[in-house]
């Protein structure tokens, strides 16, 4: 039988860098799980992932324990590291900020693809485009 589940959250945290410093610990505080148990573990499972931004999916269940599943880093993030710049442009439509190569953006479609709503490969690198285009990033494709 499954346990009943107390709550389900989203948190997005470096790879490799959870602490019970605030976001993390004021957000689990409430429901009683043992948070440092958690920045242990998805500090283990990320370590190899240079800090990148990593949405995780945390459910809770009623008798305090939990379990989490990591997705792939925001396209935005994938898109920043590519490129090495520290944001999008404010102006996209007048002020660009880099170009993406087509063979970056099929690497970052290679990341997100089992995040994304398709398996086309074609309409996920227009999706990372469209990402990109909302950034002031000119893509090559």
């Amino acid at each position: 039988m499954a346990k009943p589940i107390k709550a389900q959250l989203k948190i997005t945290i470096p790879a490799g860098g959870a602490t019970m410093a605030p976001p993390i610990g004021p957000t689990l505080a409430p429901y009683g799980i043992n948070g440092q148990d958690f920045c242990t573990q998805f500090n283990e499972k990320t370590r190899e992932d240079d800090r990148i931004l990593t949405p995780v999916i945390l459910t809770i269940y009623d008798d305090r324990s939990f379990d989490f599943i990591l997705k792939t880093p925001p396209t935005s993030e994938l898109i920043r590291r590519a490129l090495d710049i520290k944001k999008g442009s404010a102006t996209p439509n007048l002020t660009k900020v880099g170009t993406l190569t087509k063979k970056q953006v099929l690497d970052i479609v290679k990341i997100k693809m089992p995040d994304l709503n398709t398996t086309d490969p074609e309409v996920a690198a227009k999706i990372v485009a469209g990402t990109a285009k909302q950034m002031g990033v000119t893509v090559e494709l």
